[in-house]
């Protein structure tokens, strides 16, 4: 437990610059996107799973497929806030995330942000109902677990950085995706779309909604990382 929650020194600057590059080239390059991707929605996925339970609705099932695409089922009221919540959690959830690592990264939590990503993939798999999604999170976790307990602390510290970098970068481009899709007449249910029909307010606001909080976090998270 004293190596979990203890500090680790922060890297030298030139790995925190090229694991910035290298989560910049994933999200950039389309070859590259589409499959680490599936990181993105397993956390966008895991966003509305999370919200779901924490606003007393009564999580059943989490779906991830092979396009990248997911769907997370929840039982409750049709209206109200918990619904409203937990459908406005999912494109904000990959830069939360990546911004609450951030600032573990900032204080030199290394090994504790490895863990806690561990316990919520863990967490997650248990409400995972497909064979793909069952997959891609076990061989996210595992990835987690290898890098935790067989390499050292330079390793370790250079796969956090990755990650926290992807989920900041990456955070940013679903929303812009959306957009896209919506104006040519695409994803008409999409989380935005859906939260028009529940509060009344236009698509576009909430679409604004995720674009603020993704580039915040990606503001604000980087500030952490780069120490400025």
């Amino acid at each position: 437990m004293t190596e979990i929650l203890g500090t680790q020194p922060a890297p030298d600057a030139w790995i925190v610059y090229v694991t910035a590059v290298g989560a910049l080239a994933l999200v950039a390059l389309r070859r590259l996107w589409l499959p680490a991707r599936n990181a993105i929605t397993i956390a966008h996925e895991g966003g509305h799973g999370l919200i779901a339970l924490a606003t007393g609705r009564r999580l059943e099932a989490i779906r991830l497929h092979s396009d990248t695409s997911g769907l997370t089922v929840s039982r409750g009221r049709a209206t109200g806030v918990g619904v409203v919540l937990t459908l406005a959690a999912g494109y904000p959830a990959a830069p939360l995330l990546g911004l609450g690592g951030a600032a573990l990264l900032g204080i030199g939590h290394v090994t504790l942000l490895l863990w806690i990503a561990t316990a919520l993939l863990l967490a997650m798999l248990v409400m995972v109902r497909n064979a793909y999604g069952v997959l891609t999170v076990v061989l996210t976790g595992a990835a987690f677990v290898l890098v935790s307990r067989l390499t050292g602390p330079d390793v370790q510290s250079a796969f956090a950085y990755a990650v926290v970098w992807f989920l900041l970068l990456g955070g940013v481009r679903p929303a812009f995706e959306l957009q896209a899709k919506r104006r040519h007449g695409g994803a008409p249910d999409s989380d935005a779309d859906q939260l028009s029909r529940l509060t009344q307010v236009p698509a576009g606001v909430w679409l604004f909604f995720f674009h603020a909080v993704s580039i915040s976090a990606l503001i604000g998270g980087g500030r952490w990382l780069l120490g400025i």
